[in-house]
């Protein structure tokens, strides 16, 4: 049986199956595109669908071997969530961590990664990210990017192993990754260019796609992929094949809550408002294999006071959850290890917030709680009106209808304990040094919620960045995935700054192998 037929047998079997339940039995018997149904408008060695950090990197690697590469973007701009992140970057074993004497090895990495994705990540992945984290790290730099000489400690790692780009931005990587591969002679970058369906060859090869040039992204729609016909059809030829690297679905309202109904349809995201799970549908429609995809993961150092990602998550994950503490309002009391797993502390403000949609907890420090690498975002900060700053601990009860005395309690609670070396909580305060909070302020504050922010689920890969067939078990010969497309590496939930060193790696290993 040919990779065709195998195809044809899944999409059959698929309508009363697994697939069904998770895209509808309809778009399951959609037939793919055959060769012989088209003429190509224009021809490449390579196709990459998507500009964020795996699509780039694929395309550089791909055109580095002298491979003609033919990038595309349904966006007006390129970089999707890849730029409005905040640049934190997850490297093993970095030299900054050799200076500092901190012990970080490959093992420790990875049961980190595991503790935080529940234990159902597939550990090869995480092998090769950390195999492949200073080459991605060298790769950027190359391309142009430039990282800060600091550490940033991100939850759920053991220790500080996360650089930091200079501007505190994934743009900080995407701006001159993007001129790399423009300024490239190998290289054509569409924008305002949507993917929509494999071009495959009788047996089953993935030779290219049909796209829609001039296509404008409307969020107005409830589900821009199906209900948005603009654009020219045009067809894209890839003699050795396509690379997927269209991202996440973090802002695609039917299907995010097609894998979790608790999502309301007007909940706010960290995503930009073009991460929809269209392009990984029409993988799965070929065949590939769906991993874990009912897995999404809330970014617990959002703010309801700011849309998308903004500047709170920087603010918090890298300073008020470092050295600073987070407080039910209705209590004044800590409730969680502010440096835990995303999932964890995302799961503890729910508590919450179910309770009282409204008594949104809050997120407390002072001057000391910010490192140097994020000393730049703190006027930002107060001057969007996301954080706060207050003189005194009254002030800030006033402010958020907090107790005071228990507020007080707290804070010297959590003092007493960063000074013992022992937190309530779990959290490693004998690493800081006795860095406490100032009690004699001023007081920093950000409200907190989480909000969706990284889809853990999608197509499945192996190592060399192959897409694998639900039916054979076997590479789809031609296609190629990397980054928030793909499942199964970071299990339930990812460790913060662990997604651009994956993307990274895995796109230059498609660019490598393809």
């Amino acid at each position: 049986m040919n990779h065709n037929d195998s195809r044809r047998k899944f999409i059959k079997l698929a309508g009363v199956g697994v697939g069904a339940s998770m895209l509808g039995a309809s778009n399951l018997m959609a037939k793919p595109i055959d060769v012989k149904d088209v003429k190509f408008d224009e021809e490449y060695d390579v196709v990459v669908i998507g500009t964020g950090f795996a699509g780039l990197a694929a395309a550089a690697k791909a055109a580095e071997k002298g491979l003609s590469v033919l990038v595309i973007e349904k966006m007006g701009r390129v970089g999707g969530n890849s730029t409005i992140n905040g640049g934190g970057m997850a490297v093993p074993n970095n030299p900054i961590q050799k200076e500092r004497n901190i012990k970080d090895s490959k093992e420790i990495f990875i049961k980190d990664c595991l503790k935080a994705g529940l234990g159902i990540n597939h550990v090869e992945l995480l092998e090769t990210i950390v195999d492949r984290a200073a080459d991605s790290v060298s790769f950027a730099e190359k391309c142009g990017a430039k990282f800060q000489h600091e550490l940033s400690w991100f939850g759920g790692h053991s220790v500080p192993r996360t650089i930091v780009t200079e501007n505190n931005s994934g743009s900080g990587i995407i701006i001159p990754m993007s001129k790399y591969v423009e300024e490239n002679e190998k290289c054509k970058l569409y924008k305002r260019t949507k993917f929509d369906e494999f071009v495959l060859d009788e047996a089953g090869r993935v030779v290219g796609i049909k796209a829609r040039v001039e296509y404008r992204f409307d969020s107005k729609l409830f589900n821009d992929d199906k209900e948005n016909k603009s654009g020219e059809v045009k067809y894209f030829g890839a003699k050795k094949g396509v690379v997927l690297a269209s991202g996440g679905f973090g802002m695609d309202k039917f299907y995010r809550k097609l894998q979790d109904p608790r999502i309301p349809d007007d909940m706010d995201s960290t995503n930009h408002p073009g991460a929809t799970a269209g392009a990984m549908a029409k993988a799965f429609e070929i065949g590939a294999c769906p991993v874990q995809v009912d897995w999404i993961q809330f970014g617990p150092w959002a703010s309801p006071d700011e849309r998308g990602f903004g500047v709170a998550p920087i603010l918090t994950q890298q300073g008020l959850f470092k050295y600073g503490m987070a407080v039910d309002v209705k209590t004044g009391k800590r409730f969680m290890n502010e440096l835990a797993d995303r999932k964890t502390r995302a799961d503890a403000e729910f508590v919450i917030l179910r309770k009282d949609p409204k008594a949104n907890p809050v997120a407390i420090g002072t001057q000391n709680t910010f490192g140097p690498e994020i000393k730049n975002v703190i006027q930002k900060g107060l001057d969007s009106g996301v954080m706060k700053k207050y003189n005194t601990l009254d002030e800030v009860a006033i402010a958020y209808k907090i107790p005071a005395a228990a507020l007080k309690e707290s804070v010297k609670k959590y003092n007493d304990g960063v000074k013992a070396g022992k937190d309530e909580f779990g959290k490693p305060v004998e690493q800081f040094k006795g860095e406490c909070i100032n009690e004699s302020g001023p007081f920093y504050c950000i409200r907190l919620t989480p909000k969706p922010h990284h889809t853990m689920g999608g197509v499945k890969i192996n190592t060399k960045a192959q897409v694998i067939s639900m039916d054979t078990q076997e590479p789809i010969p031609g296609l190629y995935a990397a980054g928030e497309v793909t499942g199964g590496t970071h299990g339930a939930s990812r460790l913060g700054s662990v997604a651009i060193t994956d993307c990274l790696v895995f796109g230059m290993i498609a660019g490598e192998n393809i």
